[in-house]
């Protein structure tokens, strides 16, 4: 199976032997505890929610709770091969193992590509809030020190990106722990000094009815919310540099079901009864920022864009490194350049975060330069990368399940449920949204399907091309006559 990257300890010198040859396991268990926890609440839940409520009414809560059956699905089956082999290469390094290298290497590379980019969206949304409040600077000045604070904060140890998204990761789930609790006394009418005339569960079914614009709508709906879910995996990648990472995969895993349930379905459920689906304010101002206004709460429009903002910040944070241990993964696989596996006697791998960093810095740039060319271009030809990865995590399952069980059946401490029958369920549900995506031209989810799999398709190419002429070298070099 594949090898775990080499960890040292985070209080070992930098001259004992092993030391800058591998990722450190400087993770704690409070880290990894609250980059599984934070990990699934996403930027887009705040912003990008209230579309969905506005397509598919209080329907949109089927939506979610379809996506998030999925993820849960996923994870399980990422859970499944992780806790048997923890490494920062997660699904990539389980792909390149269940079905070959050509695997490992396609979807390596995309997720390292939709991360980077997400490096460029992330820092400009922060730096439009940061500007909002301190317009002396401009705003690519913002989106500039946000990037550089962070990557210098990776670039100290893993330890530093661990602290800094424990506390991230901490406000996001304090915040959205307090929005439930405050929103559901309001709906029960208990909030005392609240404006709650708006406010019950009538909302659900009064306005139109529970799915006001169809049964389609729930599909539509799908496709508005499901990359709001992306980096649930993220947990199973910094696994690989804690101290017990089989522990920490098994963990991370067995609590998804709470965490979207609550944090997801929850604090929507909340949105949805607190006012109507249909009220102006929640395209408007968003679907958090009209509830709590619904309530008399003052300064909610400042409130939730200090809670984006930590969003955002933790979104950068986790984005740069996944990126970058993604990047170092194929370095030590010889998928990327050799540099990407080099590691600082912290055991940080400097040269794969300056590589993600820059072009992130190169995206940024085409953002402000070709904001509706080359920018759209990277946004769009990157966003069913989410869905690849799933579907491709499904397949590696579907094999390594066989191979865990012939090498080290010791080692499935976590098994997916009803094997291999939800995992074949969970891979044509995607497969079905990915076609349902095709027949979306309001939300352009036709043309984010196609350019991602043009995308798809040229790194395919290079990964079939690598590896025919890697079969050739080996062939020759066995062979003398040749």
């Amino acid at each position: 199976m594949t090898s775990q990257p080499t960890l040292t300890k985070p209080d070992q010198d930098p001259g004992e032997p092993g030391s800058g040859t591998g990722l450190q396991a400087g993770l704690k268990n409070r880290h990894l505890s609250m980059i599984a926890i934070g990990g699934v609440i996403g930027a887009g839940l705040f912003v990008g929610s209230s579309t969905g409520i506005a397509t598919a009414g209080p329907g949109i809560l089927l939506s979610y709770a379809l996506v998030g059956t999925l993820v849960v699905l996923v994870m399980r089956m990422l859970g499944e091969m992780s806790a048997a082999n923890p490494t920062s290469g997660s699904f990539s390094a389980h792909a390149d193992r269940a079905l070959g290298p050509w695997a490992g290497f396609s979807i390596g590379w995309l997720y390292w590509f939709f991360w980077v980019v997400v490096l460029a969206v992330e820092a400009t949304a922060g730096a439009a809030i940061l500007e909002s409040w301190i317009p002396a600077v401009p705003q690519w000045g913002w989106a500039l020190i946000v990037m550089v604070v962070l990557t210098a904060t990776n670039l100290v140890s893993v330890g530093s990106y661990g602290e800094f998204e424990f506390w991230f990761a901490g406000i996001k789930v304090v915040a959205i722990g307090a929005f439930i609790v405050v929103g559901g006394l309001a709906v029960f009418g208990v909030l005392p000094g609240a404006d709650t005339d708006k406010a019950g569960f009538g909302n659900l079914v009064d306005h139109g009815g529970f799915l006001p614009n169809g049964p389609g709508a729930i599909l539509t709906g799908v496709l508005l919310v499901v990359f709001s879910f992306m980096g649930s995996e993220i947990a199973t990648l910094a696994a690989g540099e804690s101290e017990d990472p089989q522990r920490a995969v098994t963990k991370s895993t067995n609590s998804i079901i709470w965490r979207i349930g609550v944090f997801y379905l929850g604090s929507i459920l909340v949105v949805v009864t607190l006012l109507p689906w249909d009220d102006p304010a929640i395209k408007e101002d968003g679907s958090y920022v009209a509830a709590l206004d619904s309530l008399g709460i003052g300064n909610a429009g400042q409130i939730m864009n200090f809670i984006v903002l930590t969003s955002v910040l933790s979104c950068l944070n986790s984005g740069l490194y996944t990126a970058s241990r993604m990047a170092f993964s194929l370095g030590e696989r010889g998928d990327a350049p050799k540099a990407f596996a080099r590691t600082t006697s912290r055991g940080v791998p400097m040269t794969a975060i300056i590589a993600s960093v820059v072009f992130g810095f190169v995206a940024v740039f085409f953002n402000y330069k070709f904001p509706d060319s080359v920018f759209l271009f990277l946004v769009n030809s990157s966003g069913a990368v989410a869905l690849f990865v799933w579907l491709v995590i499904c397949f590696s399952q579907l094999r390594m399940r066989k191979i865990i069980e012939a090498e080290a059946p010791e080692k499935l401490v976590v098994r997916m449920w009803l094997y291999p029958y939800l995992t074949w369920a969970a891979a044509a549900l995607i497969v079905f949204v990915l076609g349902y995506m095709l027949t979306d031209t309001e939300h352009d989810g036709r043309k984010t399907v196609l350019l991602s799999l043009l995308v798809a398709a040229v790194v395919l190419v290079v990964a079939f091309v690598r590896q025919r002429g890697r079969t050739g070298d080996r062939e020759r070099a066995t062979d003398p006559v040749r």
